[in-house]
């Protein structure tokens, strides 16, 4: 089916490293919050506080931890108000970069995100500069069932209602409308795929080529981008 970023598959390969780099828990907990924040405590009426819940539970969070990630969210435990932010910029080979962040200071981690686009040859965009170039979309990371051929897989996966999806090594990236996430979701877990995650992500409509220098460049970029703490997604149109 038709092409997608490099880094929609780097991600996933790299997630056990990136699991030991960083805090953990401050990401999830983070990310959390700001969903609870958006759109209420409930999960079940909150698809991107289910998809952090679930995402956190995935990586073993303590029930109570999650539980006062929610409450900070929705302002009943006082604080610093914490809150959702977006940066565009610039990476090397003329890529374009989407960095979504949750922080309680948005002067400190505008100031931590342009050190290290400094560093690895980015530069901060302003707004609109290139989230034109990108969708927002569902993606799910699913393994199929043992047993079942590419063919079949594959066509379950049509089945299921999802827009597209890649082959990444055993597993499936599956791409779906943003709302209809759980959907699609649900219904690959009734023909048997194991969901190794679940997220709301910006997909470029036309990813570019660029040079394997380059492209190595983006990866050390992208890579530094997401050990912030308070980064909760990268994304960029390198093909």
């Amino acid at each position: 089916m038709s092409g997608h970023s490099k880094w929609s598959q780097i991600k996933y390969q790299k997630k056990a490293a990136d699991l030991r780099r960083g805090n953990l828990f401050t990401k999830l907990s983070n990310a959390i919050a700001v969903a609870a924040r958006k759109g209420g405590g409930d999960p079940q009426t909150n698809l991107e506080l289910r998809i952090a819940i679930e995402r956190a539970k995935a990586q073993n969070m303590p029930k109570e931890n999650i539980e006062r990630a929610i409450k900070r969210g929705t302002g009943e435990l006082g604080g610093a108000a914490i809150e959702e932010v977006r940066y565009e910029a610039y990476g090397p080979g003329g890529t374009a970069i989407i960095v979504e962040a949750v922080t309680d200071n948005k002067n400190r981690t505008l100031a931590q995100i342009k050190s290290v686009l400094n560093k690895f040859g980015g530069k901060l965009a302003g707004a609109g500069a290139v989230i034109y170039l990108f969708q927002r979309q569902g993606e799910i990371l699913v393994a199929p069932p043992s047993g079942l051929s590419q063919e079949e897989a594959e066509l379950a996966i049509i089945d299921s209602g999802a827009n597209d999806y890649q082959k990444s090594g055993e597993n499936y990236l599956v791409y779906t409308e943003p709302q209809e996430v759980e959907k699609v979701k649900q219904q690959l877990q009734q023909a048997g795929f194991e969901i190794k995650q679940a997220d709301l992500t910006y997909e470029p409509q036309n990813p570019i080529e660029i040079s394997a220098e380059d492209s190595q460049k983006v990866i050390q970029l992208l890579e530094a981008l997401e050990a912030l703490d308070e980064v909760k997604a990268v994304h960029s149109n390198m093909a």
